[in-house]
């Protein structure tokens, strides 16, 4: 496995290891392309705004969200791009190809989106 991207791959799921993190990301996932406000954030899933700052900054920092400015507000947004890359490498050798042990796999992503 290339270095770098062993690396990619640890720091996304290193950001993602952190039950606040993973709230975030979550919530940002469910509410897609069009993203919600830090204020917005932080009042759903009922956390102070330092918190919630800094679990943004690490999450961005790993390449999961994505930040801009809406008028005063800032709207964060999942990268979709870059999760899709960090599924795909944890399945990318998947059962040395036995389609019937990663067909169940690709069934639960089938379901899982929109």
């Amino acid at each position: 496995m290339a270095p770098a991207k062993l690396a990619k791959a640890v720091e996304g799921l290193s950001a993602l290891a952190h039950d606040g993190r993973l709230s975030v990301f979550r919530l940002l996932v469910r509410h897609g392309k069009d993203g919600l406000a830090a204020g917005d954030i932080a009042k759903k899933l009922d956390v102070l705004p330092n918190t919630l700052s800094a679990n943004l900054t690490v999450l961005a920092n790993a390449g999961l969200v994505r930040s801009r400015r809406e008028g005063r507000s800032i709207i964060y947004t999942p990268d979709f791009d870059r999760m899709a890359g960090l599924l795909a490498y944890l399945v990318e050798d998947c059962c040395n190809g036995d389609a019937a042990v990663c067909a169940p796999l690709a069934a639960i992503a089938g379901r899982a989106c929109c």
